[in-house]
């Protein structure tokens, strides 16, 4: 009687029919390899390649369900075992590793390792090989539990690190707190002088166009003179640029639960002071830290964090003057990546952005004491910053948005010309003005385009397109303009475009995602890559001409480089150096 029993019950169990599998696994393969090598240059690329695997790694669950020839009960609990192990990875894992973790490695990680196990038994004639299907599922799903995200590369892939070592903000912290005597610095030998004609007062310089003019011409050929290591410290993780005065630098950090505006000895790199608030910033993509830098203007030291904190401090001291809670005046949550506009000052008004609804988008405050001057309509998403700008002779801001640029009076927040060139996330790459009436907008998924500005009889502008090219894309990554001619990332890859017409002058070099800087008088290029390296560019529409680069810094490298005098200042997530650059005597 039990070999009746025993072939009557093999009869409800087939073979697995495997091929539908086999494809789906070797397609996940595929792509997951080609993430790699493909540059992430458009939506359609980012989906195909990054979230390829786990549209593919969803579609093993109706191949169980309706090709796989499995029983009944096979797929019944095969689903709800998928679907149970999922939940309980999602509260095992480090919370780092929610969200992009779980979506781009564990759920495909799982899925893949349910369908290879699939298939390796899928002649066993009962349920034990949806039990070891399943089993291999949570494996796989818990994978994950594991590791911890540090945040996202350029190139789509997740920072990874086991999760019970040290962050380099973990080490960060210690060494300070082992080494607190470096915060005593006399507060005297910070002079007004400095403070009152900063040599790079804000985000991306002077005139927040990247470019360093100063009268210094420097070698090019770093392997005959190579640059000098003055000093490396650990810094906190964070995508701030430098402001700096005479021998203070500026920057803002994140120290463990609070975020923090620091000022730092330029000869030394030792910390002079740091005014924190207790906020700590994060997300998956980009990891923990603030995104703006800070300002300096008329003796004044402005800054804004990430959660929306936007404070005058006392550049001497640190100390609190005035704060405004961008989440109370814009009424609104931090978006996704943070606040992360840099404030500009202008006729003793302090600009942010906020992308609040209707009018409540950009904003001005009186520098000398927090008030609301004004508010403006000027979008709801983006990374970008208020930009000052002098157009067809008027002075004005320009602000990059989702909806387009704004541009809008300084002194009264007038809205001069709103004009419409709609994105449907957000733009970063700060606006660029041209020959004194043109405006040169750059967008990731739409290209660039510039646009001729002219002032109309009531004081207002009107626009209209010169060109708009989709050969130019910049991502997270500003571009600088020379001779006519714009220098920057397309995706991840260097390039020229002539300004006039917005055709390519030539396209190369492989630097991820990176940020450039201008050395005018050089002519020069130097781009800081993903990476950490420094690479030094010919500034010249003809070719490509790479001529030297060296090693700055360790780890991935989002922060735009500055230049003061014959000094780099160079900063990350994990550490920020300064180096001597060589100059022809």
């Amino acid at each position: 009687m039990k070999e009746i029993s025993d072939a009557g019950s093999a009869t409800k169990f087939k073979p697995l029919r495997a091929w539908p599998a086999i494809i789906i696994l070797v397609a996940m393969v595929g792509l997951k390899v080609a993430s790699l090598f493909v540059d992430l240059d458009s939506s359609i690329v980012i989906i195909a390649v990054v979230m390829g695997p786990l549209i593919l790694s969803v579609i093993v669950l109706p191949w169980w369900v309706f090709l796989s020839r499995a029983t009944v009960k096979e797929k019944v609990v095969g689903t709800l075992g998928m679907i149970a192990s999922g939940l309980l990875v999602h509260f095992l894992i480090d919370p780092s590793m929610r969200g992009p973790g779980q979506i781009l490695i564990g759920i495909p990680l799982g899925m893949f390792a349910f369908g290879v196990a699939a298939v390796l038994v899928r002649n066993v004639l009962s349920m034990k090989r949806t039990i070891v299907a399943l089993l291999a599922c949570v494996v796989g799903f818990g994978s994950i539990a594991t590791l911890r995200n540090d945040g996202m590369w350029g190139n789509g892939q997740l920072g990874l690190d086991w999760r019970w070592s040290q962050t380099p903000e973990e080490q960060m912290l210690l060494s300070r707190k082992a080494n607190s005597e470096t915060n005593a610095s006399p507060i005297d030998a910070i002079k007004s002088d400095a403070l009152s004609d900063p040599q790079w007062p804000q985000f991306r310089g002077p005139e927040s166009r990247g470019i360093y003019s100063g009268p210094e011409v420097f070698v090019s050929d770093w392997a005959v003179e190579p640059p000098k290591l003055q000093w490396k410290i650990k810094v906190g993780p964070g995508w701030s640029s430098f402001a700096v005065a005479g021998n203070l630098l500026f920057t803002q950090e994140q120290l463990g639960d609070q975020e923090a505006v620091v000022c730092y000895a330029a000869d030394s790199g030792k910390e002079l002071w740091s005014q924190k608030i207790n906020e700590r910033f994060f997300d998956p993509l980009g990891g923990p830290g603030p995104r703006a830098t800070p300002t300096l203007a008329a003796g004044m030291l402005f800054a804004q964090s990430a959660m929306g904190e936007l404070q005058r401090l006392d550049p001497k001291t640190g100390d609190l003057i005035w704060s405004q809670d961008l989440k109370k005046v814009a009424d609104r949550e931090p978006p996704y990546w943070g606040f992360s506009s840099s404030p500009i000052v202008m006729d003793g008004i302090v600009i942010a952005f906020a992308g609040g609804e209707e009018n409540k988008g950009l904003f001005g405050f009186s520098a000398d004491t927090g008030e609301l001057a004004w508010n403006a309509k000027a979008g709801d998403q983006s990374y970008s910053s208020p930009q000052e700008a002098t157009v067809d002779g008027v002075r004005c801001v320009l602000m990059a948005t989702n909806e387009g640029v704004h541009v809008v009076a300084p002194d009264t927040g007038e809205m001069l010309l709103a004009y419409e060139w709609l994105h449907k996330e957000y733009r970063v790459a700060q606006p660029q003005t041209l020959e004194g009436d043109s405006v040169l907008l750059a967008t990731q998924e739409l290209g660039t385009r510039r646009i001729k500005l002219e002032a109309t009889d009531d004081g207002k502008f009107q626009a209209r397109e010169q060109w708009t090219t989709p050969r130019f894309r910049p991502d997270f990554n500003d571009f600088v303009v020379h001779q006519g001619h714009a220098y920057g990332f397309d995706g991840s890859i260097f390039q020229s475009v002539d300004l006039s017409n917005g055709e390519r002058n030539w396209r190369g070099g492989r630097y991820g995602k990176g940020q450039v800087l201008l050395l005018e008088k050089s002519e020069l290029l130097l781009v800081a890559t993903e990476d950490g390296r420094m690479v030094l560019l010919k500034a010249k529409p003809t070719s490509r001409e790479e001529v030297s680069e060296f090693e700055a810094l360790e780890g991935r490298t989002w922060n735009h480089p500055v230049v003061v005098g014959d000094r780099l200042y160079v900063r990350n997530s994990q550490e920020a150096a300064c180096y001597v650059l060589p100059t022809v005597e």
